[in-house]
């Protein structure tokens, strides 16, 4: 799992049938100190997601599967939940 920006919203007219009325969001990752910024991702919003949004994103079939609630499918990437506040800890 990984913590990210929703930065866009994804429209595709013809869709595999696991994703039929799915919404699809470009999430980006927050950035890791020390490494290279990663490319933006799409990922199957699960939460009602909006752009701007801080989400923690799931980046494992078998999650995404389970939060679908559908067979292991086409889907890696699901945005599961939105993030209110996060503490890193001491440093």
């Amino acid at each position: 799992m990984f913590l990210a920006r929703v930065v866009g919203e994804v429209v595709a007219t013809v869709k595999h049938p696991h994703l039929a009325a799915q919404k699809l969001l470009l999430v980006q990752a927050e950035p890791t100190p020390g490494k290279a910024q990663s490319a933006p991702v799409i990922a199957v919003d699960a939460v009602d997601a909006g752009i701007g949004d801080r989400v923690l994103v799931a980046d494992e079939g078998n999650s995404a599967a389970q939060v679908l609630r559908k067979a292991r499918g086409p889907v890696r990437t699901v945005i599961v939940g939105v993030v209110d506040e996060a503490d890193p800890g001491p440093a």
